[in-house]
């Protein structure tokens, strides 16, 4: 049944279908979904990348060889179809096509282990190990329809608010943030690293253009095991001159109420599909380190001051701050040595939560050289491995500010998925290197 070449033009997707279209012919491809067979007719519902569509083959009606060849045609086969389109009141968007040609350009050897359409599913490595079977149910493709919504609407707003755009090395010579959770690799003759961040990157290209961004991979060796880690995930990361801890939190304020307003216009139909619609930030509350330690402890979880906030910690704070909010002025200890330290120990910077899970950090950052020194080797770090970042420090670095967003953390928050790699297309972790 496989015919050699397309041999037909695609003239419509299935979501430009409809009763308007009527006596017209047109040309449609896609993806079986079903075959519903009434004896003398038979009923082919197929998928395309904007949903469904009818195609309505009667004996008598078509020709014999689009009977014989729909007679034979098998779910999850790959089809085209040129035919007239009949408005219909019972077929999906008002419409079917009646065929003139059929043409089969695959027949599946295997049917998924898992039902593709409906709502019994196996545990998701089952789904991840044939990931591009599993993206073709109606709910994995609504989860990345969003995920396209919302990057184009992060690019729309930066680009707005005055952002270039800029795309950093992820082959790195030394540690971003320091500490152990790096890949590395062998560059050449020369031991390097997979990017934890464009941190530094970043920094030195505001003093050459104030505002950039830059969304792209980044990767970090933790083993951790909970559903919102990933050892590779999707990054956006801002850097402004200028701008305070204040200025930068105001800016990523905006980009979420911004991403969150446009994918609920943009993607009405795939919420609807979800069964979920994410929350309109109404002003996202500020509080600080210490107000959360105190608020963990009320709760009767115990924190040393100073120390990271557990998952338990979190989650105590989330009990009763719903929703968005920054937890600022994180004690300097923990946070990166590029991060400006205050004079009590604490520092210029925020996390921003959605309930108990982080999804970006940032602050201000070190502008001076000297400052900057002392600050790596106060970490432990070699101001040596850093030479080719503190060397820009020398002409004139302006005071600047920014932030990283996780933008799958993100996706789980929009979607209102529990686990990140629901959200991720071929998520890498610990355990998962394929496919």
């Amino acid at each position: 049944m496989r015919v050699k070449g397309i041999g037909l033009k695609r003239s419509i997707f299935s979501g430009q279908l409809g009763p308007e279209l009527d006596g017209r012919e047109e040309v449609l491809f896609g993806w079986v979904m079903s075959v519903r067979d009434q004896g003398g007719i038979k009923f082919i519902i197929i998928s395309d990348k904007d949903g469904i569509a009818q195609i309505t083959v009667k004996k008598g009606e078509v020709g014999k060889r689009v009977w014989e060849r729909a007679k034979r045609i098998r779910e999850h086969s790959c089809i085209g179809v040129r035919g007239i389109v009949r408005k219909t009141e019972k077929a999906p968007r008002g419409a079917e096509i009646v065929p003139k040609e059929l043409r089969v350009y695959s027949v599946p050897k295997k049917l998924p282990p898992f039902p593709l359409f409906g709502s019994s599913l196996p545990k998701l490595d089952k789904r991840l190990d044939i990931r591009a079977v599993d993206l073709r149910r109606p709910k994995a493709q609504a989860i990345f329809k969003i995920r396209g919504s919302a990057l184009r609407a992060i690019r729309d707003y930066l680009n707005e608010e005055g952002f270039l755009e800029v795309n950093t090395p992820k082959i790195i010579a030394s540690a971003t943030e320091g500490g152990a959770a790096l890949f590395p690799l062998l560059y050449y003759d020369k031991e390097a690293f997979l990017t934890q961040s464009p941190q530094l990157y970043k920094e030195q290209l505001v003093m050459a253009f104030e505002r950039v961004f830059e969304i792209a991979p980044a990767f970090r060796a933790e083993p951790s095991k909970t559903l919102s880690h990933l050892s590779e995930f999707l990054s956006v990361d801002v850097e402004c001159a200028f701008v305070d801890m204040n200025g930068a939190m105001e800016i990523l304020e905006g980009l979420i109420g911004y991403v969150v307003h446009r994918v609920r216009e943009e993607c009405k139909e795939q919420f609807k599909l979800l069964g979920f619609e994410p929350e309109v930030p109404s002003g996202m509350k500020r509080i600080t380190y210490d107000e959360a330690v105190e608020l963990a402890r009320r709760h009767g979880v115990d924190v040393d001051w100073g120390e990271d906030l557990s998952s338990m910690a979190l989650d105590a704070i989330a009990s009763e701050l719903k929703g968005y909010y920054f937890i600022t002025g994180w004690p300097e200890a923990i946070k990166p040595f590029y991060i400006k330290p205050r004079k009590d120990g604490r520092s210029e910077s925020f996390d921003l939560m959605y309930g108990d899970l982080e999804i970006a950090s940032g602050g201000e950052r070190i502008a001076s050289k000297r400052e900057l020194m002392r600050r790596i080797r106060d970490k432990g770090l070699n101001p040596k491995s850093f030479e080719y970042h503190l060397k820009v420090f020398d002409y004139g670095m302006p005071p600047h500010s920014g932030w990283g967003l996780g933008f799958d953390r993100f996706m789980m928050v929009l979607t209102g998925q529990k686990n990140v790699r629901e959200v991720t297309l071929f998520p890498r972790d610990q355990f998962r290197l394929t496919p």
